[in-house]
C-alpha cells in the first residue's frame, strides 16, 4: 500500500489508541498502515471490522457485559451451536451471530446471556423477552407519527395501519437486537398481523401515559427510522405485512411467534 502524496510505500504500525465510545473511556490496540512523512494512516476493509469488534469489546468490557469472544467461548464450552443457544434464549439465531461479531447486548440481554449459559432456558417468544408495556406502545406509535408526519392513533380507529408499524418495529427489533420495543403478542388476522386481543387494548392504549415508558434507544429509534424510509405509505407496510410468509402460513388468529423474525423479508 503506497502514499497517496507520493511518499513511497506504508508500513504496517501498531498502537495504543484512546478514545471515548458512548460516554465510555476505552483503550484499544490498533493497527494500520502509516506513512513515516506525512503521518497518513490507512487500513484494509479487514482492519477496519476488527477495530471495530475491538471497539465493542472494549466497551462491553467496561460496563460488565460479556464480549463477543466470551460469547463464543462460553457457547463452546458448553457444546451448543448458535441455534442451540439461540432457542434456550428464545431469540433468533440472527441476533446470537451479532452479539458474537460486534454488536452490543442490552443489560437485559446481557442477563438472559448469563442465565441462558447457567442452563436455564430463558425468555418469552410471545412477547420477543419484554414484559407488556401500553405506555411503550403508545411512545413507538408517536415516534411514528413524528417520522411519518401524520396521526396513526385515530379516534374509533382500529388500529388497520398503527398496528402493522408497531408489528415491524417489534419484529425487526427482536431481529437485531433480541428483544422486542413493546412486549406485545401478535396473531394472524384476516387483515394482516395484529395486535392479539387488539379491542380491549386499543382505548387503554390511547389513555396510555407515555411518560411513563422506558425512553427508545438509538437503535430503536433507528429502526423506527429504517421502517419509515422503506414504508412511507400506509398502503405500503399494509401490503408488505400482508405478503410476508411468517403471516400467510399462519392460521387465522394463531399466534405470529418472535422467532419467525429471521423469515422476515420485507424490511
Amino acid at each position: 500500500m503506497n502514499c497517496p502524496s507520493g511518499h513511497g510505500v506504508l508500513t504496517m504500525k501498531r498502537v495504543q489508541k484512546k478514545m471515548t465510545f458512548r460516554g465510555v473511556d476505552i483503550t484499544i490496540p490498533v493497527e494500520s498502515y502509516t506513512c513515516a512523512v506525512c503521518g497518513l494512516e490507512a487500513g484494509t476493509v479487514e482492519q477496519t471490522a476488527k477495530i471495530q469488534r475491538t471497539i465493542s469489546d472494549a466497551y462491553r468490557k467496561g460496563l460488565g457485559l460479556l464480549t463477543g469472544s466470551e460469547i463464543v467461548q462460553n457457547r463452546k464450552k458448553l457444546g451448543l451451536s448458535q441455534d442451540a443457544l439461540a432457542k434456550r434464549m428464545n431469540v433468533g439465531i440472527a441476533s446470537i451471530k451479532r452479539w458474537e461479531t460486534g454488536t452490543i447486548q442490552t443489560r437485559s440481554m446481557d442477563r438472559v446471556l448469563r442465565m441462558a449459559f447457567k442452563g436455564e432456558t430463558t425468555g418469552d417468544n410471545c412477547t420477543g423477552n419484554r414484559v407488556l408495556s401500553l405506555p411503550r406502545i403508545k411512545l413507538v406509535l408517536k415516534e411514528f407519527e413524528s417520522a411519518l408526519g401524520r396521526k396513526l392513533l385515530k379516534v374509533n380507529d382500529k388500529m388497520l395501519y398503527a398496528a402493522k408499524y408497531l408489528w415491524y418495529a417489534d419484529m425487526v427489533a427482536y431481529r437485531e437486537t433480541g428483544e422486542s420495543m413493546t412486549g406485545a403478542t401478535y396473531a394472524a388476522l384476516p387483515k394482516g398481523p395484529q395486535l392479539n386481543n387488539y379491542k380491549d387494548l386499543i382505548k387503554e392504549i390511547a389513555r396510555a401515559d407515555e411518560s411513563t415508558a422506558v425512553p427508545l434507544s438509538k437503535e430503536e429509534r433507528r429502526i423506527i427510522a429504517r421502517i419509515v424510509r422503506t414504508f412511507s405509505k400506509d398502503n405500503m407496510i399494509y401490503r408488505a405485512s400482508h405478503q410476508e410468509q411468517i403471516v400467510q402460513n399462519k392460521s387465522i388468529g394463531a399466534i405470529i411467534p418472535y422467532s419467525d423474525s429471521d423469515q422476515l423479508t420485507g424490511i
